[in-house]
């Protein structure tokens, strides 16, 4: 039964009921009125017709709400009378009458459990806690215990904090209260804590009362932490309201807040808020749900799969969901506006055709992105590993850290190990480890967090770690994540010879200390990049922090070959130019200097003759004589060395890193 049922009914969730079977009759009337904040209903003949044509066949009773799907949005109607009374059901022959107001005042059922999704553990527990004191305190009283007082729920924005509180009052029937956290505080002297008591009192003549606290951490901040006095004396009210020497009665207070650890410690104990409840972020079940509840008056095609689009909303809130759902029907909207006349009526086969295709979703995907990583997440380009040339096994490392635990989870849980922590890609500059990078971010479908070294660094004091630690709490709420630090040499140095107040070594302490802490870092894959991996700090390339160090070597002539056949992909060639012949020609040139060298040789093209349409081989010698090498013999030389320090483990021979 869902909420509109159980309304109808008078019962709620885990109430016992005696079903009998009801004798319904034809109906000769039907006076029907539209509830409150709904679409008005005018009384003409289409109108009447429209709603007629929706209910036939349909058993109503007096008193009864009545959920109707018109024009795209559900309007509900309230059944004011029927005529002969008891179970009815209207036919065509029936007269339906639509009046203005209700006599009698109904509460609709705004937000259900049916409108919750991904969180049946948590409205079971929620449940418990709030329905069972409020409708049996009997129960507790025969134990001789009090029961649960108050809830704290706590989790990211946009994951249903505020709508899990509205469903417990709309199915508990409780009186219900609720303070928008900062519209309590006042200028004048006393009247925060005037206000607090006002409300207190007002449930407490309404018992059983639910009182719901949104944003706790705005009125109920750390004393400690705050200047003004105003903020401490609401803690103070706030504390002896919730367990002072009055009884509190049958009143529930309910918390909510993204922020839990800057709400006041004193609040946070049994008696007061007894239970902290976390509101997790959803999975994929839990994503799958929230679709299925936004787009249950949506049309959709028969194109939409709602589970592909659950597999890849990694990190995605209920939020972002709706607004994901949204953006795919505006979308839709946009296909058909070009053939509406807004001066018009709108003909109802234009409402016909407005559905919503899986299209509609993928463009969507392109403007909404994870709210919480908002400030960190890049647009990354459409990089596939098919657009990089060769380096096969550097690809197939990356796919067995970063892919195989978020696609084959199970496969290590299987074999009772954990997946890598992270990946170092080193070698010369120019060679692909960024390129690598976005390709991993492309075909992981993970969130990616890229970070740029130096942005890290910041002139006061702690805000460097600060900023490290911010980034690693993100990654972790919104798992699966890729954390990528390009040019880590210039974040986490080796330490001991820092010239500076110390911050890259209390940075490379934070790094090594939330790679390796006691928070695990589950689904989170870190993928740093560096030409210069001597400067590394050595502590960070241990097994169990970034233990795989992969090298990205120069490009060899079967991989420049590739490399040119990638870039050469959109650049219409002429048959004398021959890429194998380039590919001999280019020894010691990197990744980057073969992007130049084809570029180069579209622009003599252009030179030439600006409406040239091929690329000739002339136009490549040409650019051969401009575009030079980057990669010496001593770049290259001082890697191969580094390669083989790193396959012996730091030998005797070779100076260690401490040694001063």
């Amino acid at each position: 039964m869902d909420g509109i049922l159980r309304k109808n009914a008078n019962v709620s969730i885990g109430d016992k009921v005696i079903v009998r079977q009801a004798t319904v009759r034809e109906a000769a009337v039907v006076k029907i009125a539209p509830g409150e904040q709904t679409i008005q209903l005018s009384r003409s003949e289409s109108s009447l017709k429209a709603v007629k044509k929706r209910l036939l066949d349909y058993v109503l009773m007096e008193g009864d709400i009545v959920p109707l799907q018109l024009l795209g949005s559900v309007t509900y109607l309230y059944v004011v009378q029927t005529r002969p009374s008891g179970p009815v059901i209207l036919t065509d022959e029936t007269q339906l009458i639509i009046v203005d107001k209700s006599p009698t005042t109904f509460r609709m059922p705004r937000v259900t459990y049916e409108d919750i999704g991904g969180m049946k553990e948590v409205i079971e527990r929620v449940r418990e806690l709030v329905e069972l004191p409020l409708k049996h305190p009997e129960l507790f009283k025969k134990l001789g215990i009090e029961p649960p007082k108050g809830i704290l729920l706590y989790g990211p924005p946009g994951c249903g904090k505020t709508l899990l509180a509205k469903a417990v009052a709309a199915e508990s029937d409780a009186y219900f209260i609720a303070i928008n956290g900062p519209e309590i505080m006042s200028k004048y002297y006393g009247e925060s804590e005037q206000r607090l008591r006002e409300i207190f009192d007002e449930a407490r003549k309404n018992a059983p009362a639910i009182i719901f606290i949104d944003e706790i951490d705005a009125i109920a901040p750390k004393r400690e932490e705050v200047v003004g006095e105003v903020e401490k004396r609401v803690v103070a009210q706030l504390l002896t309201l919730m367990d002072g020497l009055e009884g509190r009665g049958d009143i529930v207070v309910i918390g909510a807040t993204n922020r839990v650890h800057a709400v006041d410690p004193a609040l946070r104990r049994p008696g007061r808020f007894d239970r902290e409840i976390e509101i997790p972020m959803p999975d994929k079940q839990g994503r799958l749900e929230i679709l299925q509840i936004h787009s249950r008056n949506v049309p959709l095609s028969e194109d939409v799969s709602l589970e592909k689009i659950a597999e890849v909303t990694h990190g995605f809130t209920g939020a972002d969901l709706a607004a994901l759902v949204k953006e795919a029907a505006l979308n839709a909207l946009r296909r058909v506006l070009p053939k509406i006349n807004l001066d018009e009526e709108i003909p109802p086969e234009i409402y016909d055709s407005l559905k919503v295709s899986m299209n509609d979703f993928i463009q969507a995907l392109k403007v909404i992105n994870p709210s919480g990583l908002r400030e960190f997440l890049v647009e990354i380009p459409e990089v596939r590993w098919d657009d990089i040339g060769g380096l096969e096994s550097v690809k197939q490392e990356l796919r067995e850290t970063v892919e195989w635990p978020l696609k084959y989870p199970e496969g290590f849980s299987r074999l009772g190990i954990e997946p890598p922590k992270g990946i170092l890609l080193y070698g010369p500059p120019g060679c692909g480890k960024t390129l690598l990078a976005k390709a991993v971010a492309t075909e992981s479908g993970a969130n990616f967090i890229a970070i740029k070294g130096p942005e890290i660094l910041s002139k006061w004091v702690g805000e460097s770690e600060k900023a490290i630690r911010e980034i690693f709490r993100k990654a972790r709420t919104y798992a699966p994540a890729v954390v990528f630090f390009d040019e880590i040499d210039a974040l986490a140095p080796v330490r001991g010879f820092a010239a500076d107040s110390y911050v890259s070594e209390r940075v490379v302490s934070q790094l090594l200390t939330e790679l390796d802490s006691v928070e695990r870092l589950n689904r989170v894959v870190v993928v740093a990049a560096t030409n210069r991996p001597d400067l590394v700090d050595p502590a960070l390339l241990r097994p169990g922090r970034i233990e795989k160090l992969v090298y990205v070597p120069p490009p060899d002539f079967r991989t420049r070959l590739e490399i040119l056949k990638v870039h050469t992909r959109r650049t219409p060639l002429d048959v004398d130019v021959d890429l194998e012949e380039l590919a001999r020609a280019t020894e010691g040139f990197s990744g980057a200097d073969l992007a130049a060298l084809v570029r180069e040789a579209a622009l003599n093209a252009l030179r030439e003759d600006i409406n040239a349409s091929k690329v000739k081989a002339k136009h490549f010698k040409e650019a051969l004589a401009k575009v030079t090498p980057s990669l010496t013999p001593e770049i290259v030389k001082f890697f191969e060395s580094w390669v083989l320090k790193t396959k012996q483990r730091l030998p005797k021979s070779v100076s260690h890193p401490y040694q001063i």
